[in-house]
């Protein structure tokens, strides 16, 4: 019994100090750094981008997926952010598993530009290395939003038998933006 006891008071001995340690550790003030760098946010540093509210992709991504359904077209739509990063995706009822990531490419690559991606697969003729970029897709389905004349997202599509539907039902998620 007296084994058990001792120890059973050593492990509680222990505990103590290393909490105490660990406490004393905790509450020490850390050390100053030697020298503080600031940095100059004036105005000459900063810039300013417009992005697309949540809500608005969602209300361009809808816009799109219904013009499509109204022409018994099954789509995937995706809306992208300047910088390429994905807002929203709507994978309409039967659209084919390859139009999801078609569609996302296509928007990047609308964004990319500031153009209609029908308009960028006609430059592959001269400059066919354009196409080896990653992330990019040159076929026709893709539109950028703009605001005050610069790109702030870009709509894609894909799944419709051509370029060009997939490209007009974009044109109609842009213009719902517009409303």
């Amino acid at each position: 019994m007296k084994k058990i006891l001792f120890g059973a008071t050593a492990a509680a001995v222990v505990a103590a100090g290393t909490f105490g340690a660990v406490s004393a550790n905790a509450s020490a003030p850390a050390a100053a750094p030697a020298a503080v760098v600031r940095a100059d946010a004036g105005n000459d540093n900063l810039q300013q981008s417009t992005h697309l509210t949540i809500e608005a992709a969602t209300k361009a991504a809808q816009a799109t997926l219904d013009a499509a359904e109204k022409e018994n077209q099954r789509v995937s739509v995706a809306v992208v952010d300047r910088n390429g990063n994905t807002i929203v995706t709507l994978r309409g009822d039967g659209a084919g598993p390859q139009s999801y990531e078609s569609a996302e490419r296509k928007a990047y690559t609308a964004v990319s530009w500031n153009a209609p991606t029908s308009v960028l697969a006609g430059r592959l003729a001269g400059a066919p290395t354009l196409k080896d970029i990653p992330g990019t897709l040159f076929l026709a389905g893709g539109a950028p939003v703009t605001a005050k004349g610069a790109p702030i997202a870009g709509i894609g599509v894909a799944g419709a038998p051509s370029g060009d539907l997939d490209e007009k039902f974009a044109q109609a998620g842009v213009a719902a933006l517009a409303n």
